[in-house]
């Protein structure tokens, strides 16, 4: 994928997901599975007090707050979109957590962090929508120090049975047309240097996220007519729903350690000006 094109589709997921539409459908949470998944995901990684975590792609921040607020980790999040950054912070403030939690707004593909500063990394319903995903991968390890730990909650996908209308750039969005098999997912990570993956199925977890975006769509259709059109949106919702119920789509929480091994040279040092851990 050329650079431009790389860009239209990291601009489009976040404007998409920082806009008011997105927080209506998705009711302030925007992966499956909500907390109770999160909380799982962070069981799978082992994050404890006092771990050092990198939220990539940090959305609203309640992920943040939850590992900081239970865990008792000291969180920072990255997300792209500077709204969803802004409203992050805010949240943080209301909980009384900004001494525990951070955010900024950054590209998942150069991460404005030092190398080897995380004990661990999250990143829930994310990868999937990421132009690049190796280079992803390869960020989140060099956030990491050797031995910490990953954890990736994300859409899984039978490419063969998508339906046509999915594998579209609105079907990556969605959500959809990046997402790999857990298989896919699992040889990501250990091409980028990482070990022991685990991988959890939760499918149940895209089935009520489509759920909810399906009645979101259909008790706004009289505030949102005349904004677009909601019949397309409605079938294509439709379409997943099926595709997740003939087991097409799934959603799986993926962990993993980071090897011991050196990191490349190159990447070690490609820490920023500014940085913090």
């Amino acid at each position: 994928m050329d650079g431009d094109r790389a860009g239209e589709i990291k601009a489009c997921c976040a404007a998409v997901y920082g806009s008011d539409l997105a927080h209506l459908l998705l009711g302030g949470r925007l992966h499956p599975g909500g907390e109770e998944l999160t909380r799982r995901l962070a069981d799978l990684v082992g994050i404890g007090p006092g771990d050092r975590v990198l939220d990539v792609a940090c959305g609203l921040g309640a992920t943040a707050r939850l590992l900081s607020a239970e865990r008792g980790a000291t969180v920072r999040g990255v997300d792209l979109s500077a709204r969803l950054v802004e409203a992050a912070r805010a949240g943080s403030v209301r909980a009384g957590l900004e001494d525990l939690t951070a955010f900024e707004v950054g590209d998942a593909e150069r991460l404005p962090v030092e190398a080897a500063s995380f004990d661990a990394v999250v990143c829930e319903c994310a990868l999937c929508t990421f132009p690049d995903q190796a280079a992803a991968v390869a960020e989140a390890r060099r956030a990491l120090r050797p031995g910490g730990r990953i954890g990736i909650a994300d859409v899984t996908l039978d490419r063969d049975r998508l339906p046509p209308e999915l594998d579209t750039p609105i079907g990556r969005v969605l959500c959809v047309a990046g997402a790999r098999s857990a298989l896919g997912y699992e040889d990501l990570l250990r091409e980028g240097g990482f070990t022991d993956v685990v991988v959890e199925a939760h499918a149940e977890a895209a089935l009520g996220t489509v759920d909810s975006i399906r009645i979101g769509l259909e008790a706004a259709r009289d505030a949102l007519d005349g904004l677009f059109d909601v019949g397309p949106a409605l079938r294509l919702v439709g379409l997943a729903r099926d595709a997740v119920r003939e087991g097409a789509i799934g959603y799986a929480l993926i962990a993993a350690t980071a090897e011991e091994a050196d990191l490349d040279v190159a990447a070690a040092v490609r820490g920023v000006d500014g940085a913090i851990g």
